[in-house]
């Protein structure tokens, strides 16, 4: 069983590719965002920034979600910005299954995708903010990098090409 994190900053374009995945293998989907306490979602609707201490739980609910689904015994797939190494490290304690799949991209192209998107709680002004708290995937941890530029259909079909091996 292999459980997926998509990550990335807000605008990346984790939804879009974790759908298109989990459609095409079969898997089970969930989005990390729909796991935020209602704080969280107040703070970044009204423009304040998470800190770690609003992340933490949040966190945890995402790694519940992997347990459970690791004891169905089938594949799953989970958005989750998982922007610091310490939030990766909580994500893959214990759990061996997990592969994170890391979208990245310039600040251009993320802005342009926030500003034409509609009806997120996450306002296209704290981008810098989650950019600024980035830390890249590390080739230590399990996963890979996806350019975004090409578009989301060529990100999942490299992903795709890539699972085998992962």
């Amino acid at each position: 069983m292999t459980a997926l994190i998509v990550m990335g900053v807000s605008g990346s374009g984790k939804t879009s590719v974790a759908k298109a995945l989990s459609d095409r293998l079969g898997w089970s989907y969930a989005e990390g965002d729909d796991m935020h306490p209602a704080a969280n979602v107040e703070n970044m609707h009204a423009g304040h920034p998470l800190d770690d201490a609003d992340r933490w739980p949040w966190l945890r609910r995402i790694g519940d979600y992997l347990d459970e689904e690791a004891r169905s015994g089938a594949g799953c797939i989970v958005t989750c910005s998982a922007l610091k190494r310490s939030y990766r490290d909580l994500l893959c304690g214990g759990r061996a299954q997990v592969r994170f799949v890391y979208l990245e991209g310039s600040r251009a192209v993320i802005a342009e995708r926030l500003a034409d998107r509609t009806g997120h709680f996450m306002p296209a002004a704290l981008l810098d903010s989650q950019l600024a708290d980035l830390e890249p995937l590390r080739p230590d941890e399990p996963g890979r990098a996806f350019d975004i530029a090409p578009g989301s259909p060529a990100v999942v079909e490299a992903v795709l090409s890539w699972l085998p091996a992962a």
